[in-house]
């Protein structure tokens, strides 16, 4: 991932968060694709989640240029989610991102074709790296 998109990524977040429920739009979406995922969430503290994810999304687009801390939060996450732990399957990931791609897109005021493909980057990052992992 080049500088230019991580900013472009990054700033998109910053906005999409200057509106108060991106998050929780976001999990409300997550939540609305399927009965598998609604499950997962049944007995999740969506508080604590929406501050896992803002700090997980940050560090991932670090960790796209191979920066230490973003990897090593990407690492501790697959080794939560993974088959042996939360058992998130590979195909709930899709599911996640496009959850998160849509909310996005409905929050940003400035979303275009290149902030969308700077969100597909950071997020098809984090996907491959779960998956590989699970």
């Amino acid at each position: 991932m080049s500088a230019a998109s991580r900013q472009r990524f990054l700033a998109s977040l910053n906005r999409c968060e200057a509106r108060a429920n991106f998050l929780p739009d976001f999990y409300r979406r997550f939540m609305d694709s399927s009965e598998e995922v609604r499950q997962k969430f049944a007995d999740t503290d969506l508080g604590q989640q929406v501050r896992h994810l803002r700090r997980t999304l940050e560090l991932s687009a670090a960790a796209t240029e191979g920066e230490r801390e973003g990897l090593s939060e990407l690492t501790m996450r697959a080794g939560t989610h993974d088959h042996a732990h939360l058992d998130i399957r590979p195909a709930l990931y899709e599911l996640w991102q496009q959850a998160l791609l849509g909310t996005a897109a409905d929050c940003d005021p400035d979303w275009d074709a290149d902030t969308e493909a700077a969100w597909r980057e950071v997020l098809g990052f984090m996907v491959r790296f779960m998956t590989a992992r699970y």
